[in-house]
């Protein structure tokens, strides 16, 4: 069993910078990612950016890369989402996501790979 619990939301305005935490406890694969999802109101939960435990690759969005920064403390157990340049856009309840599933490359992206999520951090751009 994993729980994760999120925290670092609030509100700031546009062009301003937030970092989320995401504190595991209980670990899944190495091999697996962690991922950064987030849902706008009226919207279906998106794919944000996603990190490997082992190799620390990281993968991202479209709409954050080269804003977003995903990392990871392994010692912590905790991983990290620091937002720059945040824009009105990018207002959304935050979800952190684990999975024990098998991971299979491309999968990182995918809600249904992950079966272990946060409770959510509201995260408010005001432009």
């Amino acid at each position: 069993q994993v729980q994760l619990v999120e925290s670092g939301g609030g509100l700031v305005q546009a062009g301003d910078s937030l970092r989320l935490s995401c504190a595991a406890s209980g670990r899944t694969s190495s091999n697996n990612p962690m991922g950064w999802f987030r849902q706008a109101p009226a919207k279906e939960r998106e794919f944000v950016a996603a990190i490997r435990w082992n190799t620390g690759s990281t993968y991202y969005a479209d709409s954050v890369k080269d804003r977003f920064t995903i990392s990871r403390d392994n010692a912590k157990n905790t991983v990290y989402l620091q937002m720059n340049s945040l824009k009105p856009e990018d207002t959304a309840v935050y979800y952190c996501a684990a999975s024990s599933l098998t991971y299979y490359p491309g999968r990182y992206a995918s809600k249904s790979f992950y079966n272990y999520w946060g409770q959510g951090t509201q995260v408010t751009v005001s432009s």
